[in-house]
């Protein structure tokens, strides 16, 4: 449950007109285009990052580097636990935060045919509520409850918390927030899926991260590394700025929706 780290430069960019329709062009040119999202999609939403300036773990210090294993020796008092800070300060933007016009875009860039897969690093359910269907949360769902043995995820509310821990009721597996602990292994149905699609992508959208927090990173940088496009859309200089086919200088939330603009535009004019 890691977001991006800093960037490289805080010098804010804007993307040009003509950078936008090259990547429009790109994207269209593509024959299977996925997109990583990161902290900086959950920030334009409301929702405070880790790292960095504000950051909750800048101020409050990083959560155990062993959390997964002490929930696994006491499960009832982890459990206990998270119930009793579900309205502070990590929890409660959650619980406000809506989809943005950048998770809104990566929607219709799907529901348009053209985006086959979005893997996003970020827990907040606002691809879901966006409306994305083909969707990798590596990181897993804030909303969401996972048994530890089967691998099935449940909604809250078809849980009964009223005694701790939560059994599965179809396995009767142990129950953990399917949010991905430190010490945690990613789920291998996440990896395995993530690892398919990003196996067939030409193309990558790389939205709101710095792309460095494995293993999301790897599956964008395996696109790049096998001779696919980078596309970059950050408001930032990044880390991976310099080896981008296309860098687009922005936030997400304003980016983009005009690059679905001149997608949309483009693909008329072609078919015209």
């Amino acid at each position: 449950m890691c977001y991006a780290g800093a960037v490289a430069n805080e010098q804010p960019r804007k993307a040009t007109a003509a950078q936008v329709q090259r990547a429009a062009e790109v994207i269209l040119d593509s024959s299977y285009p996925i997109a990583l999202t990161g902290a900086g999609m959950s920030v334009e939403s409301g929702i405070p990052p880790f790292r960095g300036p504000g950051g909750l773990w800048t101020k409050y210090g990083e959560p155990p580097m062993n959390q997964f294993q002490r929930f696994m020796a006491d499960p009832k008092k982890a459990w206990e636990e998270r119930l009793s800070s579900r309205n502070d300060e990590f929890y409660k933007p959650l619980t406000e935060a809506r989809p943005n016009p950048g998770h809104m875009a990566l929607a219709e860039l799907e529901a348009l045919g053209l985006l086959r897969f979005v893997i996003t690093q970020n827990v907040d359910d606002l691809h879901r509520q966006a409306g994305q269907k083909s969707l990798a949360e590596i990181h897993g769902n804030w909303k969401l409850i996972r048994c530890l043995e089967c691998g099935l995820r449940f909604r809250r509310e078809q849980i009964d918390l009223s005694v701790l821990p939560p059994r599965c009721p179809e396995c009767d597996g142990i129950l953990k927030s399917d949010t991905v602990s430190f010490g945690e292994p990613i789920p291998v149905d996440v990896l395995n899926q993530c690892a398919a699609h990003a196996g067939k992508a030409d193309l990558v959208i790389v939205a709101g991260t710095s792309a460095t927090v494995y293993p999301a990173a790897g599956f964008a940088l395996e696109v790049k590394q096998r001779g696919g496009v980078m596309v970059e859309v950050n408001l930032y200089d990044s880390e991976i700025t310099s080896i981008c086919d296309i860098s687009l200088g922005g936030g997400s939330a304003e980016v983009l929706p005009r690059l679905v603009t001149a997608v949309s535009a483009l693909r008329r004019s072609r078919a015209s």
